[in-house]
């Protein structure tokens, strides 16, 4: 009727939230949470590591096996996030902008990791690279050493943590579309130049969640490594392993001061991450400030990327 007149947002708003000491009781119940699953064993970590002071924690840390499970760390992680990169590239393009037999296929080989235990991925590669495994004979005979070595930490890193980036950019391409890219080539763009200018940009906030994912994975990941590792000190124990060799040695100090790293390096992801939805917000609002009229930056448009 044209009498009648819509309640002000304020009131129908009101009417449907909830009554602020359940709001309150909620972010309690969140905060109690994360202080005492979070918070306390985050600072006992830190605080057990320097009990006996900032001496005897850089003396834990300088100790050779100490710095040979860093150094290892960090290079499984170096060879595996890239690969990584280039694989979850691949497979989201792939699955998200093109029809074939055998998509499902794919799609459920990118989750498989998910779907098993890592200790049964580092048995799989025991079953395929150990001295008793189907190709173990023939690498013993030209002395290509796999399992108990680098290399298996490598492929059992790459195993446990080639999904996260591809998983990051399938449901981003897939609600992208393929009309950009098909615009691009109408006009000229080499497959490159369409990757480069057209889709790299629309996805790039999305590949860094995904390469900060993996890296933190492919840094902290133990029950793959340990079965493929050997455990041998000063050649194949990663960081985790390092701490599981300190603390059964009864040598707790050691133990957390190592296990520190691993927290710092969580806590720089962390805050990577969030620097990168920082700026992605930021991106947005910017991008919603742009007036219809006004046209796009060159390097989004397909017509530049064509000349």
């Amino acid at each position: 009727m044209s009498g009648s007149s819509s309640p002000p947002m304020g009131h129908g708003k009101a009417g449907t939230t909830e009554a602020p000491w359940v709001r309150y009781a909620l972010i309690a119940v969140a905060l109690l949470f994360a202080l005492l699953f979070l918070v306390l064993p985050l600072a006992a970590v830190f605080t057990e590591a320097l009990r006996k002071g900032f001496g005897a924690y850089l003396a834990a840390l300088k100790e050779p096996d100490a710095w040979s499970a860093i150094q290892l760390t960090l290079l499984a992680a170096v060879i595996s996030v890239p690969l990584n990169l280039v694989f979850g590239v691949a497979a989201a393009w792939a699955i998200a902008k093109y029809e074939f037999r055998g998509k499902s296929f794919l799609t459920t080989l990118v989750d498989l990791p998910f779907s098993i235990s890592p200790v049964v991925a580092g048995l799989m590669y025991v079953l395929l690279f150990g001295a008793q495994g189907w190709f173990g004979p023939w690498l013993q005979a030209h002395d290509i050493k796999i399992i108990f070595a680098v290399p298996g930490i490598v492929l059992a890193t790459v195993f446990v943590t080639f999904p996260f980036i591809a998983r990051e950019l399938i449901p981003l391409m897939e609600a992208q579309g393929n009309d950009e890219e098909q615009a691009a080539i109408v006009l000229g763009a080499t497959g490159w130049q369409t990757f480069w200018h057209v889709t790299l940009p629309n996805i790039k906030w999305g590949l860094i969640y995904g390469v900060i994912l993996c890296n933190a994975r492919a840094m902290g990941e133990f029950g793959a490594v340990s079965v493929v590792s050997g455990h041998i000190r000063g050649q194949t124990n990663t960081l985790p392993l390092h701490v599981e060799i300190l603390y059964n040695d009864y040598q707790s100090v050691a133990a957390f001061a190592v296990a520190s790293l691993l927290a710092i390096l969580a806590l720089v992801t962390l805050v990577i991450k969030a620097v990168a939805e920082w700026r992605q917000e930021a991106e947005m609002k910017a991008a919603a400030a742009v007036p219809p009229e006004r046209p796009q930056p060159a390097v989004h448009s397909p017509v530049a990327i064509a000349h």
